[in-house]
């Protein structure tokens, strides 16, 4: 876990000092730009793939930042080689072939990050993620997004700030920030491995056409984290996304 902590931590310092270098400026400016939400990376691994364990650790590194959110999506289609995935779940193999699709991919593989919505990189691949994060975090907010809750209740506000293409999906996802297994078969057997931001739950909270403000409803029950993401229809890029602030 070492090496990968160390060249994505030289990493976040090279690429971002240009960044830090916009941000004092803006600083200085009499009024500041809107703040950007989390920058959203989606592993779509297994804990029947051997090749997994190292994105999984890369996952749970991006945990610290508030700057990202990171959320592993577990899916069933290793199933068969010898250890049932805990967590898998035939919605989060159809997102993966639906991103595939999209992108006019012939494949799907795990382990498998996917940013924003439309970057794909290899889970492992520490140095080429963090550039994609980066180049994300430069990008203008297009969509200021509320995300509370009030008495067991989501409220949901939605802002265009700028052009933004619909028609748009707003979806709420739901996980749990650490999970501890024991792998007994399959490839990863005899191992005992962590998983960070296990997704339980993906829903779809309605649809947003993106040219005025917007507002959304929805029962949330339990303390587990969540948050909210807004993203083109049809697995296009996701173009905003914010973490639910409970009360």
């Amino acid at each position: 876990m070492k090496p990968i902590a160390a060249s994505l931590t030289a990493l976040w310092m090279l690429a971002a000092a240009p960044l830090c270098a916009q941000q004092a400026a803006s600083a200085a400016a009499p009024a500041a730009d809107p703040v950007p939400g989390p920058v959203v990376v989606e592993l779509f691994t297994s804990q029947g793939c051997s090749s997994c364990p190292p994105a999984d650790r890369l996952l749970r590194e991006l945990t610290d930042r508030e700057d990202v959110l990171p959320l592993a999506l577990h899916v069933d289609y290793w199933d068969y080689i010898g250890w049932k995935d805990v967590f898998a779940a035939p919605g989060f193999t159809h997102r993966q072939k639906a991103y595939a699709r999209a992108a006019g991919r012939k494949m799907i593989y795990t382990p498998q990050m996917i940013v924003m919505g439309q970057e794909d990189v290899v889970g492992a691949h520490a140095m080429e993620l963090a550039e994609l994060i980066m180049s994300h975090m430069r990008r203008p907010v297009s969509v200021m997004i509320g995300a509370e809750t009030r008495g067991g209740v989501l409220h949901v506000s939605l802002q265009p700030l700028g052009p933004v293409q619909g028609p748009l999906d707003v979806q709420l996802v739901r996980y749990t920030p650490l999970e501890h297994v024991q792998i007994a078969r399959g490839e990863n057997a005899g191992r005992d491995l962590d998983y960070a931001n296990v997704v339980t739950d993906w829903d779809v909270l309605g649809e947003w056409d993106g040219t005025s403000e917007a507002q959304f409803q929805a029962d949330l029950k339990g303390d587990s984290p969540a948050a909210v993401l807004v993203q083109r229809s049809g697995f296009g890029p996701i173009v905003g996304a914010a973490r639910v602030r409970r009360d």
